[in-house]
């Protein structure tokens, strides 16, 4: 496979986020941390962050599912993918749209 291919098999849907998580150029673990702490960590490490480089965020906070993508929105960064159906909650953010 050359660089910048996709894997030619997708089992299923699971399958799929999986592979994208783990293709993140960065991981934040906010395991513990409660609200403001984890959008401020977020913020903190995209400000560092080239345009176009992924961020994975691991959080147990349930208003992540909500701060997240609003953080995403207001700050003009794309949500590329999220897992929140139980914890801990997965989002994969690219920094800029």
């Amino acid at each position: 496979m050359r660089c910048g291919e996709r894997s030619p098999i997708v089992l299923n849907e699971k399958n799929c986020m999986t592979d994208l998580f783990a293709q993140a150029d960065q991981t934040l673990d906010a395991l513990g941390l409660r609200c403001p702490e984890p959008v401020m960590m977020v913020r903190k490490t995209v400000r560092h962050m080239d345009n176009g480089e992924t961020l994975l965020i691991i959080a147990d906070d349930p208003a992540t599912t909500r701060d997240i993508p609003g953080f995403c929105r207001f700050m003009e960064h794309t949500l590329v993918a999220q897992e929140t159906e139980q914890a801990p909650y997965r989002y994969l953010l690219r920094k800029g749209v």
